[in-house]
């Protein structure tokens, strides 16, 4: 059974064939970005060696140094910033009981399908079979019930860097779905609403942080609605990017209040410092941010030749290659060449830049070209016979092709700015690709070819949920009977649903006289909500 299983598994993990050859054993891409946007990405996180498929049991990836490197990065870079903030390093068992997930059994409903139970040890039965965590709340708030005695241990903040499983039925994809990811999660307990509310948005804003100023990703703030917040939570909070080749937003990270739900369950209180002798629940928050970004950021830069890397995430920086070498090239004037490309890597570390050096035998520059595109890395150093006699340096961009040439007396300067540069007009790029795909609409007979347009949209709504419901009927292929639909138009076929409830509200919207824009709703409209199909 388990071999069958693998050999299904690497089936679901092979390539297409392309000319005879089996794509992976072709070095470049060869699926157009905007022919197949699927195939393109699962070809593009392969090929530049960002995962691999783990074919013993389906829906699992391996993570590569090169996706490793981008995460420690963001680790380091969160980790810092919430230490700053009293966040505390913690680490809990990975396994829950079935008694804890009764006890929040609201919460745990949305994860059931989810969840993978160990039901043997050995060859025995388990009395008791025990799940593995498809989130941490059920683990460790009986604990923080222990610990929490006095609002003078107010606010407990602890965050745990783990992996957790969750046993996804859809259709695996890297990074973006699949059974196991890597995440962080942070838990924290405050003495009011008004604490626990500050804390949400501090973390909110990290988040967008780590998309925007370290994978060059435009986000919208805002919150999640009824329908879509955190099961059992209070209220959610999100960040959402937009994803230009399909017009799908996606979910970036979630920072929840869950209001004073989860202290009641786990009885996790403190005496009232204004009313002695009274005990009052703790306010609590949650917030997780997971290698999903790794695979947004993917979508948004790669292009038809490979990755795109913004380069403060970039493992290499930039590459150095030696060029103009031909069979008439001496060996000393080839070694002395590639000596002078050695310092020039040298003098670039030292200013910083992560630089590497490729002076493999072998392979020629074109290939070399090739390569290091496919791998996403920003700037492309060439350096000859030519450009010695000149004292410069080419170089090329990664992100627009953009070439030219640096004085050698100015490379350790010139060099990081333009890292620089290039980091801040991808980030320009994709902002305004997802501004300008983010439409303001009034009239429903315009959704539909918004959405079939690559567009997200927002719309005054009502904040209803069965209306939200309805509205995703409404723009599925397949319409219930009785739809108030436009005639003659096409139905997409995924519906459309909320993404967030912007904090940054457009103007339009009159109280009590606004009506909300589903045509079946009578219902006044509250606020303008982006709305799109999605991840």
């Amino acid at each position: 059974m388990a071999a069958e299983k693998a050999a299904k598994a690497a089936k679901q993990a092979a390539l297409p064939v392309v000319g005879g050859k089996k794509t992976d054993d072709i070095l470049g891409i060869t699926v157009k970005k905007n022919d197949d946007f699927s195939a393109w990405y699962q070809e593009v996180v392969l090929k530049a060696e960002m995962v691999e498929y783990y074919n013993e049991i389906s829906g699992f990836f391996i993570l590569r140094p090169a996706s490793m490197y981008i995460w420690s990065v963001i680790r380091k870079w969160f980790s810092e910033r919430i230490e700053d903030m009293g966040v505390d390093e913690t680490s809990f068992p990975m396994f829950l009981s079935s008694k804890s997930l009764e006890k929040e059994k609201d919460h745990v409903e949305g994860f059931a399908p989810e969840l993978a139970w160990v039901t043997k040890a050995g060859d025995k039965d388990l009395e008791v079979p025990v799940a593995v965590r498809p989130t941490s709340e059920a683990v460790m708030y009986p604990y923080y019930s222990k610990w929490i005695r006095s609002h003078r241990d107010l606010p407990f903040r602890l965050n745990q860097w783990n992996s957790v499983v969750r046993w996804e039925a859809k259709q695996t994809t890297p990074f973006l779905r699949t059974r196991e990811f890597l995440w962080q999660e942070g838990h924290t307990a405050h003495l009011t609403e008004e604490l626990a509310g500050k804390e949400v948005l501090e973390i909110l804003e990290l988040y967008a942080g780590v998309y925007e100023q370290l994978l060059a990703v435009p986000v919208v703030r805002g919150t999640k609605t009824e329908n879509e917040k955190f099961a059992g939570g209070y209220y959610t909070t999100t960040v959402e990017g937009y994803i230009p080749s399909n017009g799908r937003g996606i979910q970036g990270a979630t920072s929840h209040c869950l209001g004073q739900n989860f202290s009641k369950m786990f009885d996790i209180t403190v005496e009232d410092p204004d009313k002695k002798g009274e005990k009052i629940h703790v306010w609590q928050n949650s917030w997780g941010l997971s290698t999903r970004v790794i695979g947004v950021m993917v979508m948004i830069h790669g292009d038809d030749k490979g990755l795109v890397l913004p380069p403060r995430i970039a493992k290499v920086q930039v590459v150095l290659i030696a060029v103009g070498i031909t069979a008439k090239t001496t060996p000393e004037d080839r070694k002395k060449l590639e000596d002078k490309v050695d310092d020039l890597r040298n003098e670039l570390r030292k200013a910083g830049v992560r630089a590497e050096s490729d002076l493999r035998d072998g392979y020629t520059p074109a290939w070399k070209f090739n390569e290091w595109e496919l791998r996403g890395v920003p700037l492309r150093l060439e350096f000859g016979p030519k450009d010695a006699a000149k004292e410069v340096v080419a170089f090329a961009r990664r992100d627009t092709g953009e070439k030219g040439s640096v004085a050698l007396a100015e490379l350790s300067t010139k060099v990081p700015e333009l890292l620089e540069t290039i980091q801040s007009d991808m980030y320009t790029k994709a902002e305004k690709s997802f501004r300008e795909h983010r439409l303001v609409l009034t009239e429903w007979d315009k959704v539909i070819p918004a959405l079939d347009t690559k567009n997200v949209v927002l719309i005054p709504f009502c904040l209803g949920g069965k209306c939200e419901d309805r509205i995703k009927e409404l723009t599925t292929s397949e319409p219930p009977e009785n739809a108030s639909l436009p005639e003659g138009k096409k139905q997409p076929s995924m519906g459309m649903k909320s993404l967030c409830i912007p904090f940054e509200q457009p103007e339009g919207i009159v109280a009590g006289e606004t009506k909300c824009l589903n045509p079946e709703c009578e219902a006044k409209a509250q606020k303008w909500v982006m709305f799109g199909r999605s991840y």
